[in-house]
């Protein structure tokens, strides 16, 4: 039996600290230290559910179940949003194991454990190697937020002559710039203000254009592939005639609501509307090995992984306040 540290969401919204026990380890179950664990939005919509929050983790291997065959003790890895999946299915075997029908996501099973936690034991097939060069508290935000925008690029076959929009400098956003620029890419930023430009063009992008009070946007040459890393919706009044006849779009973040945009734009230009959730685990292993041959990282706010910790960066998350992306260290 292992017993361990966990923060679990509350109805109050601030989280409780509180223990889990697991039984003995099976298969290729492996126990991990939790190094740091990364802040996303996702985890937010969980913060008044009664289960273990957090899932974009990093840790320590510290035992190895008998099933086990890549892995040893010591080892660092990550683990994301997605935790097994059936193994057998046309998207597994395909590697798209993201849309398996069986597929087990965070905040829909394993509720009992969670990145914001002491421990954890997560399946060897479902944890990945951090690159030598790549901090903990780097590595953390990637397992979500990082492959999130890189699997949108790299999943849908982005090639180094598109002009790529980034709609949004955020969490999401100030990591796509710069996987974008890194493939090649032209990357233009799209922000309702320019309070980040300076920040936007040092991590790679070559143009920056603020959206508000705008009725017409003046743009260098139309974008092949838009990503919305923003939580609300566009004006596509205000986009569609920035695109190019063909264009992609990848609406990433999380919410609730209708998607809706104008229907003979669209129709007339081709225009892709191409949604994806979390990479698949090949996607995943390739963005950490791009990213630390690249020299790709979050500009991460670090927090104590303490109930007033963990509270502090959700609040400053929720508010917009955290500077990219928040992390928790353990304390």
């Amino acid at each position: 039996m292992h017993t361990f540290t966990v923060f679990r969401g509350n109805e109050s919204g601030a989280p409780k600290k509180t223990t889990t026990t697991k039984p003995g380890l099976s298969g290729d179950d492996v126990l991990l230290k939790v190094t740091a664990s990364g802040v996303c939005g996702t985890d937010l919509h969980f913060k008044t559910t009664d289960m273990v929050l957090g899932h974009e983790g990093v840790g320590v291997v510290e035992e190895l179940g008998p099933a086990c065959k890549l892995l040893k003790k010591g080892d660092r890895v990550g683990w994301g949003y997605e935790h097994d999946c059936c193994g057998h299915c046309d998207q597994c075997l395909s590697g798209a194991e993201s849309y398996c029908p069986e597929r087990v996501f965070y905040g829909l099973a394993n509720l009992d454990q969670g990145s914001f936690a002491s421990h954890a034991i997560w399946r060897e097939a479902f944890l990945f190697k951090i690159p030598d060069g790549m901090s903990d508290e780097e590595a953390a935000p990637m397992q979500c937020g990082g492959a999130t925008v890189f699997n949108a690029l790299h999943a849908y076959n982005t090639r180094p002559t598109e002009t790529v929009g980034i709609m949004g400098v955020g969490g999401l956003g100030h990591l796509a710039i710069q996987f974008a620029a890194k493939m090649g890419c032209r990357v233009v930023v799209l922000s309702s203000s320019d309070s980040k430009k300076d920040e936007a063009l040092r991590l790679g992008a070559h143009e920056f254009i603020t959206t508000e009070g705008k009725t017409e946007l003046q743009i260098s040459r139309p974008l092949n592939r838009l990503l919305v890393t923003t939580a609300a919706q566009p004006s596509w009044d205000q986009i569609l005639p920035i695109l190019a006849p063909g264009a992609v779009i990848h609406p990433l973040t999380v919410t609730q609501g209708t998607f809706e945009i104008p229907y003979f734009p669209m129709l007339a230009n081709a225009i892709t509307i191409q949604p994806c959730v979390i990479a698949p685990r090949y996607i995943q292993r390739r963005m950490l090995e791009f990213a630390a041959l690249h020299k790709i990282s979050p500009v991460i706010q670090t927090f104590p992984m303490t109930e007033e910790g963990i509270k502090e960066a959700m609040d400053r998350l929720e508010q917009g306040k955290v500077y990219f992306r928040a992390v928790l260290t353990p304390v």
